[in-house]
């Protein structure tokens, strides 16, 4: 759905110049929801605002589901931008309409009939579950709701792409994720494209399929949720994982200490009774949780290995067969 080509995106004021983008080429898939990860600076922002051209870029190519945006007529972008919503950070609803007043707003700007408009904005609301709200005006509603009405405009028109700039940031934890369940469901029933901005760890974990990582306007890694996670080194596993806590924990003579990953059927799986029968090796569980991300079970567990050292090496070794990519963190 998305491909940024050495994309480029220089700021110049005063004359200085910002480098905010740094030759970032990425590739979105069409259906899924990709998240762009970084901290205040890294960039997001800009990259958000040159999907759609609100900036556009000093050099690089944006392709927006085959086309290459950046050579569009004025006119020809105008339609393109129909086909992308958006949803922001501060909800930038208009306090003088009604919820269905502003869902309507992009209709009426697009010229639609008022009958088919009204039709439109039932069925959104209904499907963010605002139907009983469509009377009221933005200063009678939660944050949560304000979102849901901005998500809701934003799919007012039909678009194939959403672009979601730090939505849930100036949410509390359990309204960040009743919305982010929502995107879940939207992107599911509508197969929509998203590209989420975001400096929260907890909505890539949530609700990505895939992430882009962003630092210094810069791009880092990227790839899928779970493949990310289940490499060793990669920087997804650095940031959503701190180093395992000092326990003040011993470790006997010969000892293997290794962090260990399980993603998916793995988690599922008695490795670790397995791998103490067939290595003769004993294995003790330090530390240990086990999360949902993605949708799928994810275990990290810190385990000292004890044995002889060629078995607890073939032990590590069929773990990481099995995917749980073993990182071993010290040696006895």
């Amino acid at each position: 759905m998305i491909e940024l080509k050495a994309l480029t995106k220089v700021f110049r004021q005063n004359g200085q110049e910002t480098e905010a983008l740094r030759n970032v080429s990425l590739h979105v898939p069409r259906g899924q929801i990709f998240g762009i990860l970084g901290q205040s600076g890294a960039g997001k922002s800009t990259l958000i605002r040159c999907v759609n051209l609100l900036e556009r870029p000093t050099s690089g190519e944006v392709w927006v589901d085959g086309r290459e945006i950046t050579r569009l007529s004025p006119a020809e972008l105008r339609a393109a931008r129909q086909e992308m919503g958006m949803i922001f950070q501060q909800f930038n609803l208009f306090d003088s309409r009604t919820v269905a007043g502003n869902v309507a707003y992009p209709l009426e700007v697009a010229g639609w009939d008022r009958s088919r408009i009204a039709s439109r904005v039932a069925e959104l609301l209904e499907l963010v579950g605002l139907s009983d709200k469509a009377h009221a005006y933005p200063a009678q509603l939660s944050g949560g709701q304000k979102q849901r009405v901005g998500i809701a405009r934003a799919l007012a028109p039909g678009p194939k792409l959403l672009l979601s700039d730090e939505a849930t940031s100036a949410l509390d934890p359990d309204t960040t994720r009743s919305v982010l369940a929502l995107l879940r469901e939207i992107n599911r029933k509508l197969g929509l494209t998203i590209l989420l901005i975001t400096h929260q760890m907890e909505v890539v974990k949530q609700v990505c399929d895939s992430v882009a990582i962003l630092e210094g306007g810069r791009l880092v890694e990227q790839g899928g949720v779970l493949e990310l996670i289940g490499r060793p080194g990669s920087r997804l596993r650095q940031l959503f994982y701190e180093p395992f806590r000092d326990t003040a924990f011993h470790l006997h003579p010969g000892g293997v200490l290794a962090a260990l990953f399980f993603v998916g059927d793995s988690a599922d799986e008695p490795l670790i009774s397995s791998v103490v029968r067939q290595f003769q090796v004993d294995a003790n569980i330090v530390q240990g949780a086990v999360e949902r991300i993605a949708g799928t079970t994810v275990g990290r567990l810190l385990v000292e290995f004890t044995g002889r050292p060629d078995d607890i090496q073939a032990a590590l070794e069929y773990l990481a067969r099995r995917g749980v990519s073993p990182e071993v963190i010290e040696r006895g």
